[in-house]
């Protein structure tokens, strides 16, 4: 399907910044908030966006207005977001399937892990290193989500009660990812080994959720177990049921 470049300047901050009013549009994109209603419009029309009364994925959005009635937040849909990166995707998946039918899972898991091998050493490089202060794990899951956005994941940090979530808006390899959720259990073990702690995997978007959300935990409440290789060591720290380990959905819900 073909988008207008007007139409695809927003869908694209959609893409990239996570649901959003048609005001906050107008004012990233610097234009009229009658414009981008236009253009809003015609992405829904095309069945790109949709429309709620709160954000239905990702940090809460504000939608006061003064009176009347709350302001409409927009979001892609998944038809929306498979505008982007298509071609990729689907070149992914014939890999991953050739790779699989060929070696067998065990050589997918292989080429997953081999695939985010490099995200510790480029957060590293990102935040540098001090013996006196070394980094939180808010400092590099911040630094974590900039370098998954220079991959196409339109990553962004939000603070949360108990950390900071790693949202990404979008994954150029959903599809791939949803039969081969290997990739995302290989990217949550790096992402946990690059922040230094246990993480959650909350959501993800192969699984149907509009955005594929990692909880990196405070340990200033919660009690630390170190990771090492992606792994978890030490025994189990008090942090609420499905937190204390890394921890990648079950049920179907592995894709990110």
């Amino acid at each position: 399907m073909v988008v207008k470049s007007a139409d695809q300047r927003v869908a694209r901050v959609l893409l990239d910044e996570g649901p959003a009013t048609a005001a906050s549009l107008a004012e990233r994109l610097g234009l009229s908030p009658a414009a981008v209603r236009k253009q809003l419009d015609a992405l829904m029309d095309r069945g790109w966006v949709r429309a709620d009364a709160t954000a239905p994925y990702g940090p809460t959005v504000g939608t006061a207005r003064g009176r009347g009635r709350p302001a409409r937040v927009f979001s892609l849909t998944p038809a929306g977001r498979d505008g982007f990166d298509q071609g990729y995707d689907d070149l992914a998946r014939q890999v991953l399937h050739h790779l699989a039918d060929r070696d067998g899972r065990s050589a997918v898991r292989e080429f997953a892990a081999a695939r985010v091998a490099g995200l510790g050493d480029r957060v590293a490089a990102r935040i540098g290193a001090s013996a006196d202060a070394p980094p939180r794990p808010a400092d590099r899951a911040k630094a974590v989500a900039e370098v998954l956005s220079e991959d196409g994941f339109a990553a962004s940090t939000a603070p949360v009660s108990g950390g900071v979530q790693i949202c990404q808006h979008h994954c150029p390899v959903a599809h791939a990812a949803a039969e081969f959720p290997e990739l995302c259990e290989a990217e949550t073990a790096a992402i946990a080994a690059a922040v230094g702690t246990h993480v959650t995997r909350l959501a993800t978007i192969g699984a149907g959720d509009g955005v594929c959300t990692t909880l990196v935990p405070d340990p200033s409440r919660f009690p630390h177990r170190p990771v090492v290789a992606g792994h978890l060591v030490g025994p189990p720290a008090s942090f609420p049921a499905r937190s204390a380990h890394v921890d990648t959905l079950t049920s179907g819900r592995t894709a990110s």
